[in-house]
């Protein structure tokens, strides 16, 4: 028997289609919080090079080095031409650094940002376009080192480099995702951090960073190593046009299909774990 005067309702747990609506809902916060994660990014980057002189230029300065001191070694080592590996590989290795960090830092999105979850509520996306943003911030200092070695050895862009635009901004939608994805898994899973770094130094190594794509070419490894590696397909939609090449419809498609795979189990993963990672940190 159910007690006069008194209604009692019960529901059922979320579905889908609620817990889809609440992740856009927090990714739409964010973006209405845009000035606090320019803020937050910004004070993050302050912090870590508190007390330095140069503060962040000294990324900056180590990538140029680094960049100056190996270039000649592997030009020769590769029998490449100076003016042509140079520029080559300074794009390759600052952009990397941004991919290789922001992949990084994806898997602790959330973890590092513990104090802030559990002190106050926010938007949980907020602290992963926080990283982003950061990472994006440091981007910034090192495109110096580009500039200057494209003018050293009179690099001219190409007609397409109207594509780098929505490149880049394929690029921070790919970040976000990256993060939201690796953050979750990192708050549930410690060890995925570690994994990750090993991963990408793995793909470091047989991505076209420090060699070129032409050097393999006539090897049947060379289309695995190419055609289907995704972080290969996403720097040449930036690093082609920069450097003077014409616009690769293929590279693009690359770009665009793994992309859209990446946004579906970032999607996936963050609308089913969004409610429980400020109980998994």
């Amino acid at each position: 028997m159910q007690p006069t005067g008194r209604k009692m309702s019960i529901s059922a747990a979320q579905g889908w289609g609620q817990r889809f609506a609440l992740a856009l809902a927090d990714l739409g916060e964010t973006m209405h919080l845009w000035r606090l994660v320019l803020a937050l990014s910004f004070m993050d980057i302050k912090l870590r090079y508190r007390g330095s002189l140069l503060g962040p230029f000294w990324l900056t300065l180590s990538t140029a080095v680094m960049i100056g001191a190996i270039g000649f070694l592997y030009a020769g080592l590769f029998h490449q031409d100076v003016g042509q590996y140079l520029p080559y590989l300074s794009i390759s290795l600052i952009f990397w650094g941004f991919l290789s960090t922001l992949t990084g830092e994806g898997g602790t999105s959330f973890t590092a940002a513990e104090g802030m979850i559990r002190a106050q509520r926010m938007p949980l996306s907020l602290h992963a376009a926080r990283v982003v943003m950061r990472n994006l911030f440091v981007l910034a200092h090192n495109l110096v080192v580009i500039v200057v070695v494209f003018t050293i050895f009179h690099v001219v862009p190409s007609k397409a480099v109207f594509s780098v635009v929505p490149a880049l901004a394929l690029w921070l939608v790919d970040g976000m995702a990256v993060c939201l994805l690796l953050g979750v898994f990192g708050a549930r899973f410690r060890d995925i951090p570690p994994i990750i770094a090993s991963i990408v130094q793995i793909a470091f190594y047989v991505t076209p960073v420090i060699w070129s794509p032409t050097m393999i070419l006539h090897r049947h490894i060379g289309r695995v190593l190419v055609e289907w590696n995704p972080f290969y397909a996403l720097l040449e939609i930036l690093r082609g046009p920069l450097l003077g090449l014409p616009l690769e419809p293929e590279a693009w498609a690359m770009a665009l299909g793994y992309s859209a795979l990446l946004l579906l189990l970032s999607a996936l993963t963050f609308t089913r774990a969004r409610a429980r990672i400020a109980y998994w940190i």
